[in-house]
């Protein structure tokens, strides 16, 4: 009997240590976080911070695509990269990139209308810049900047699926050449343009049905391994454990799903609005469209009256 109670111990401790070894501790995956995890998109900014952290090839693909520059090699990227200012407010970039020829990049996943305003890239712009030279250094030495907003709707409303803004002089057109790019691209497109297929596989949520090779390597990674699985679910948990600690919400599970709940209702009233100012559907039809209540819809209707 001791002779087998102890083999089974060994066993247990043999097992315990390989499991170490290999990563895998005795962390059991939540349900409730696997659930999303089938759910989320590269477009879902937490779900593409955390694909894209060690990935500078999938934003060279995005790079490429975006600007046409097809020989654009990226060198260094981070994402949710801090940049402070040191009289303002500071922010975070989703991505932050720079390339071999020394031009840096901000990219924003934006779901919402709201927080794609013009000035919000005239912000970021700026913040780069201000961080860009040493003391003494000549304006020459700055590089050029791209401020790029990938959007789920129509932000600009003129069915472009991409827009480009360099400072111009009025009257002629003329470039300014100050080296300084804001760009949206219009994630409600559906082309079968390069920048069509690009937002199909952002907006896409099974790895198995995106164009390109090297954006559906690593969502597969992160949504079909077990390794990555589990890595993403230690994030939610963590995003989510954070927030209820700060007091924000009431547990680690509204926390897990706060920020991805609040994306959808932001879409849901956009759609709405667009609907209502539409005019062709009734409201109780914009309510089924949307998943708003008749009553909401109402009360959006008197508000854009």
């Amino acid at each position: 009997m001791k002779k087998r109670m102890h083999s089974e111990a060994r066993k247990a401790v043999k097992t315990v240590a390989r499991k170490a070894r290999a990563g895998r501790s005795a962390y059991v995956m939540d349900p409730e976080c696997l659930a999303l995890l089938e759910d989320f998109r590269l477009m879902d900014d937490d779900f593409m911070s955390k694909c894209l952290e060690n990935a500078p090839e999938c934003i060279e693909l995005m790079l490429r695509i975006i600007l046409g520059k097809k020989d654009l090699k990226v060198v260094t990227s981070q994402t949710e990269y801090p940049i402070k200012s040191l009289q303002g407010r500071g922010v975070r970039f989703d991505v932050f990139a720079r390339d071999s020829k020394g031009r840096e990049y901000d990219i924003e996943i934006q779901r919402s209308d709201h927080g794609a305003e013009p000035r919000r890239a005239r912000y970021n712009s700026s913040l780069m810049d201000a961080n860009a030279l040493d003391s003494g250094e000549d304006f020459g030495a700055l590089r050029d900047t791209y401020v790029i907003f990938i959007t789920e709707n129509d932000v600009m409303k003129r069915g472009q699926e991409l827009y480009v803004y360099d400072r111009t002089e009025r009257a002629s057109g003329d470039s300014l050449n100050d080296g300084t790019h804001i760009v949206y691209v219009n994630g409600a497109t559906r082309s079968e343009t390069e920048i069509g297929k690009l937002v199909h596989d952002l907006l896409c949520r099974d790895a198995a049905e995106m164009h390109f090779d090297v954006l559906k390597r690593q969502v597969s990674k992160f949504k079909n391994s077990e390794e990555g699985r589990r890595y993403m679910c230690k994030a939610m948990e963590e995003f989510g454990n954070r927030r209820a600690a700060e007091g924000k919400v009431v547990g680690k599970a509204e926390g897990i799903v706060e920020g991805k709940a609040e994306g959808k209702r932001e879409t849901m009233f956009a759609t709405a609005k667009r609907l209502l100012a539409n005019g062709k559907l009734m409201l109780k039809e914009i309510a089924e469209c949307t998943g708003l209540t008749l009553a909401q819809v109402k009360k959006l209707q008197a508000e854009m009256a």
